[in-house]
């Protein structure tokens, strides 16, 4: 019987302690493409691939995955666990609100969080967990121990991470076309464009309202350039994510906060947001598909800088 209970003890500390994180190596591969294929508790890491540049982090509740995305470039993935039924993690775009290399849950039995990295303070964080194979968590989005210390290296506060259950790994879809707005004083402005560059990857834009300026990127190559200006405010990071197409129609998705369930359909006018040349839209309408991401920021494309911490959620509960 005393075997019996050590050997339960042995079990649920097992249970309790962090999956050892496992790295893939790339071997040349697009990340998106390595994230499709990782195993429980695996990840893949190439910061080289962006060394600098406005970093964004998507969760995908649907294949529990997380990609790191700087410049528009993906230059990570990993496994996740997220939140089990009756505590499911909420969707949109939230910020790191505090970062804790050393924390403990003070709702859950004083339960360790390393590289935590909180999102709301009703207690949504990123942070080194159990991994299962299978939402578990009670909301929080667990990782790999050492890719959760990498991740933590490079995020800083203020910074935007989408949680959307949007699968946005490659797909083999033809492009669909980019509905074009009429007119626009930059329409027939100067860009670059070099498709040439880069392989077949998935394609990612950044927009940046500071600089008044688009980048595309494929495979992490630079394959063009444009003048784009955004009418309206833009307080925060959005990322819009092109959902697929219906009836002759792009389905875009566009990642703000709206709470768990809350609609993210972009509106029919939306594009007019964006005045940009009118051929360079063309162009690069004929490289985009589904899982492609377009980020617009009010940082400058060279952005690293540690930004501020903004609240989120407001509410009178403790942080856990």
């Amino acid at each position: 019987m005393r075997m019996r209970l050590i050997a339960l003890g042995l079990a649920a500390a097992l249970l309790a302690t962090p999956l050892a994180a496992q790295e893939v190596k790339r071997g040349g591969r697009p990340i998106l493409a390595v994230a499709t294929q990782l195993k429980n508790g695996e990840f893949v890491w190439a910061p080289e691939l962006a060394p600098s540049g406005p970093v964004l982090v998507v969760v995908n509740l649907a294949t529990q995955r997380l990609v790191v995305f700087r410049g528009g470039v993906p230059i990570g993935a990993s496994t996740v666990s997220s939140g089990k039924d009756g505590y499911e993690t909420p969707t949109g775009v939230f910020t790191i609100l505090q970062k804790a290399k050393e924390h403990y849950s003070r709702t859950y039995d004083n339960a360790p969080m390393p590289n935590m990295q909180r999102l709301t303070w009703k207690g949504i964080a990123l942070h080194a967990g159990n991994l299962p194979g299978y939402p578990a968590s009670h909301g929080c989005i667990r990782l790999p121990t050492k890719f959760s210390s990498l991740l933590f290296g490079t995020t800083s506060l203020g910074m935007t991470v989408v949680i959307t259950s949007l699968d946005v790994a490659p797909e083999t879809s033809p492009p669909p076309a980019l509905s074009l707005p009429a007119g626009g004083s930059l329409s027939n402005a100067a860009y670059e464009w070099h498709a040439g560059r880069a392989g077949r990857g998935i394609v990612s834009v950044v927009v940046s309202t500071t600089d008044q300026r688009a980048i595309v990127l494929q495979d992490g190559v630079e394959i063009g350039s444009a003048p784009v200006r955004y009418s309206g405010e833009l307080a925060a990071p959005v990322a819009y994510v092109l959902r697929g197409r219906e009836s002759g129609k792009n389905e875009w998705l566009k990642l703000y906060y709206s709470g768990s369930g809350g609609s993210m359909d972009v509106a029919s006018d939306e594009a007019s947001r964006f005045d940009a040349p009118t051929t360079f839209r063309r162009q690069l309408a004929d490289l985009l598909r589904p899982g492609s991401i377009v980020i617009v920021t009010p940082r400058p494309l060279s952005a690293g800088s540690p930004g501020s911490s903004l609240t989120v959620i407001e509410n009178d509960e403790s942080p856990r």
